[in-house]
């Protein structure tokens, strides 16, 4: 576990969220208890929007919502005009989600599917047209999750994985966990691609970013 005063000293270097982002977190915590650890950290929030930004995302792709504190940063970060699709399974967490989307201003760039996501994917149009999607959803999902975004990728669009280092347990040499176990595959399958470059950050439980070539 990293050192709490390593964490505050790296939020107190990072651009700090918004009162809305702020608000955001704290009703999720009050609302959904433990679960609220399935949000984003504010400076991973801030890493969405500059990545976005840095590479002029106008048509973006959220599998796993949550409460919507990432997509809230990802819609920030779009081009003018551009749109962000939502996917979820969960009416309860994306319908506070839904209300800080409005709170935000974002409302109008957002369309959430409720749906299994693989299946929203795979409806999608075959064509790359996709410059920027985040992944942070079911860990036994993500491989086909990936199987699907990286053909709708444009050349130069990126692919955000999230929970990547599954709190270290991705290097312990006999994991128990079917979670741990699929991301370690999915590691694995996304370094030896040969269609993206990739770097694995250790940004809070580790973000892998991966850039279809």
């Amino acid at each position: 576990m990293r050192d709490p005063a390593l964490d505050a000293y790296l939020l107190a270097h990072s651009t700090p969220a918004d009162p809305i982002l702020s608000q955001l977190a704290a009703e999720t915590r009050t609302a959904f208890g433990d679960r609220a650890g399935m949000q984003i950290s504010a400076d991973e929030g801030a890493l969405l929007t500059m990545l976005v930004q840095l590479i002029g995302a106008a048509n973006a792709v959220e599998v796993g919502t949550f409460t919507g504190y990432s997509s809230i940063c990802i819609a920030r970060g779009l081009a003018p005009g551009g749109r962000l699709l939502c996917c979820d399974v969960s009416a309860t967490f994306t319908g506070l989600a839904r209300q800080y989307w409005r709170k935000a201003g974002v409302e109008d760039r957002i369309e959430l599917r409720l749906a299994p996501a693989l299946e929203t994917l795979q409806a999608l149009p075959d064509n790359p047209i996709i410059d920027f999607a985040f992944v942070d959803a079911d860990k036994t999902g993500y491989a086909g999750y990936y199987a699907e975004l990286v053909p709708r990728l444009r050349p130069g669009g990126l692919l955000v994985l999230d929970n990547v280092l599954r709190g270290g347990e991705v290097v312990v040499p006999h994991p128990v966990s079917a979670s741990v176990v699929a991301m370690r595959h999915l590691n694995d399958l996304v370094a030896a691609d040969d269609r993206v470059d990739t770097v694995m950050l250790p940004v809070r439980d580790g973000v892998t970013l991966a850039r279809k070539r």
